[in-house]
């Protein structure tokens, strides 16, 4: 039967014991026999055989073909409906012998495009890892060489003082090791290291550290691995030693700008090169003549080859830009570590380290940290030159004459100058009412959209028999079945949303003659059976959605401009006054403050009062007055003009006159009479 491959088989059962080329077939190889088929393990053995079969025939043609390159071309084969194998059936002998004798013919024509793309496909596949898995396995790899010295370490029973020795050079040794800062056997090396050791770990303390536990001796020999590093490194920087430790931070800032660089310069030849191929059969496609003239150098499959080895550039360039980005962070933060440090030590002879050691233990991780980076860059670097022969093949493919040759008269356009022509050209959301369209206005994570068929026109590439060209987000971006389209043009657009369906199927039937496209496209959803290695990797990762919605508010601010209102002004000028001669007054004033028993628990009070004070007048003159004394008796005894006697009231005014008051008959007329004396 014709068994489902090219996808990962972790759990198969024949996994072990095999060789590496093998386990790396696993990565490509998996058997779903179904119901009323071979077992798996029977599958298996079959196909394997076949693989076998080929590597053979094609070894005795000089071409020697890894197993996992193989395992590719017989699911190309088996998916090409030309081929004629029906997956539902048992495979015959003769089948076996067709499908071998097919999966040679591809092999060995090394002037096929595909074939090149496809052996890119499944380098870069098994060679390339993220940033975080990378560094992962590389500090993995890294515990498990320091396995059998630290076991060395922490099984170890000294007891006489030249075991203890013995041991207290073993812990140097894997200190070296593991910083990587020197070797072993460098003698100037290791009594630096000794030294450093010695003043946080004295080899009288080996007795404590024998009675810990095996996990707690583990995490304490990484401890002062970093403590002794930080101490070698604040050494090295004051010009006390550093014996055997690069400078990192200066190599990266050499090698970084100069392998972006030249990773850069190759990017715009690769981009070039396909923006010819494109230039180049945009122009066939109106001229049937031409396009027969070019059908023996397969430019489609060139052109294939071109953005494939464009996309993988993208992706190495990406990633040595943000090991260039943690780079100038870590160096910044190494050079403040050290600047703090020298601050905490400066001249004194000893220091508390409860203030030295934590700046030690970071200085040790981020020195280990550009370690990493250093590391990055280099198999990056080494990724890039393997792809190098693969962007100089098409020299072969379509050389430099012939091209030159058809595009005289043609208007190499870039990707950016074809969507600045449809900038404008813009989906009418209302021409669709089922369909639902996406604008960078409306859409928060515009830029981070999974795009299908990696932001490719799924139109024009199903319309024109699979001429790849680049779609324009600005357009709009098509939303069908929770997956994202774009296109080159309005009028693409227009056509695709009529029937995607249909259009969809033309490009899953022409990924299936051209399994590259497969990975170049990212089809692994619509071929779950072809799944690389890196696919598989990242299948737990969040599925981005985009964010058309969002819950809002905003607010105007009453003053956009700070405030410049003064609380404090009066325009009544008699308040000025008032608040003039308070302030007058309080200068001369004591506050007191008083509290009840009552009310104390209740809450502070306090008075003021004006003191009393002592104050005397001045007149304009003295004088006095005398007090009346006044004398009753009766007048008129004599004789007189009245022949009744009145009563008289006399008030004499200090000799100086008299008065007279008398009352008449009726006792109602008051009459007075004045006489002054001289």
């Amino acid at each position: 039967m014709v068994t489902r491959c090219l996808q990962r088989a972790p759990d198969c059962p024949n996994s072990r014991g095999r060789t590496p080329e093998e386990k790396r077939t696993d990565t490509a190889l998996a058997v779903d026999s179904g119901p009323a088929r071979m077992p798996p393990t029977q599958a298996e053995s079959v196909i394997r055989s076949i693989i076998r079969e080929v590597g053979q025939e094609c070894a005795v043609h000089g071409e020697i073909v890894s197993e996992t390159l193989i395992a590719f071309m017989v699911k190309a084969v088996v998916l090409d409906p030309s081929n004629g194998f029906n997956m539902d059936r048992t495979l015959m002998k003769s089948d076996v012998q067709n499908l071998v004798k097919l999966c040679m013919a591809r092999l060995l024509d090394t002037k096929n495009p595909s074939l090149d793309t496809i052996k890119m496909q499944v380098y870069f596949d098994m060679n390339y890892t993220n940033r975080v898995e990378f560094l992962e396995e590389h500090h993995r790899v890294l515990d498990l060489r320091l396995g059998s010295v630290t076991r060395e370490i922490t099984d170890n029973r000294a007891c006489t003082k030249e075991e203890l020795e013995s041991l207290y050079r073993k812990i140097i040794s894997y200190m070296l090791l593991r910083s990587g800062l020197g070797s072993p056997t460098d003698i100037k090396t290791v009594r630096e290291v000794t030294a450093a050791l010695q003043s946080v770990f004295p080899q009288a303390e080996l007795g404590t550290f024998l009675t810990l536990c095996k996990k707690d001796k583990e995490r304490q020999l990484k401890e002062l691995t970093m403590i002794v590093t930080g101490i070698r490194l604040f050494n090295r920087d004051c010009g006390k030693g550093g014996e055997g430790i690069d400078d990192l931070p200066g190599v990266l800032h050499e090698a970084i700008p100069a392998t972006l660089q030249h990773i850069d310069d190759q990017l715009e030849k690769t981009q070039h090169q396909a923006y010819c191929y494109t230039a180049v059969l945009e122009k066939a496609a109106d001229n049937p003549l031409m396009k027969a003239e070019l059908q023996p150098y397969m430019l489609k499959e060139a052109l294939y080859n071109i953005r494939q080895c464009e996309v993988f550039l993208q992706i190495i360039l990406s990633d040595i830009i943000t090991g260039a980005q943690e780079v100038e962070m870590m160096t910044k933060q190494l050079g403040a570590h050290l600047e703090q440090l020298k601050m905490t030590v400066k001249s004194k002879t000893a220091v508390p380290t409860s203030q030295v050691f934590p700046i030690f233990i970071a200085l040790s991780t981020l020195w280990t940290s550009l370690q990493d980076e250093t590391v990055a860059v280099g198999v990056l670097s080494n990724l890039f030159t393997h792809l190098q022969p693969f962007l100089d093949a098409h020299e072969l493919f379509f050389p430099e004459r012939v091209m030159q040759q058809h595009l005289n008269g043609v208007t190499v356009k870039t990707d950016m100058d074809r969507m600045k022509e449809h900038m404008e050209d813009r989906v009418n959301v209302a021409d669709f009412r089922k369909l639902e369209w996406l604008f960078p206005e409306t859409t928060a994570n515009f830029d981070k959209l999974l795009i299908q068929y990696r932001g490719f026109c799924a139109y024009t590439f199903a319309a024109a028999d699979g001429f790849l060209l680049a779609g324009n987000p600005a357009i709009g971006i098509l939303k069908y079945k929770e997956k994202y389209y774009t296109f080159s043009s309005k009028d693409a657009a227009y056509s695709f949303a009529e029937n995607p369906e249909h259009y969809i199927d033309i490009v899953r039937e022409k990924a299936k003659k051209h399994i590259e496209l497969i990975q170049l496209l990212e089809l692994h959803q619509q071929f779950e059976t072809v799944i690389p290695y890196s696919q598989i990797r990242e299948a737990d990762k969040h599925y981005i959605k985009p964010i058309t919605k969002s819950e809002s508010s905003t607010q105007t601010d009453t003053h956009i401009l700070p405030p410049t209102i003064v609380r404090t002004y009066e325009w009544n000028e008699w308040e000025l006054r008032r608040k003039a001669i308070k302030l007058a007054n309080l200068r001369q004033k004591v506050t007191h403050s008083v509290q009840t028993n009552l009310t104390h628990w209740r809450r502070e009070n306090c008075s003021q009062v004006y003191p009393p004070k002592n104050t005397s007048t001045q007149s304009m003159k003295e004088d006095s007055t005398g007090v009346p004394r006044p004398q009753i008796y009766l007048a008129g005894l004599r004789g007189g003009k009245s022949k009744i006697a009145d009563e008289v009231k006399h008030i004499n005014l200090l000799g100086k006159g008299r008065v007279n008051l008398s009352l008449d008959d009726f006792g109602e007329q008051l009459k007075l009479e004045i006489s002054l004396g001289m």
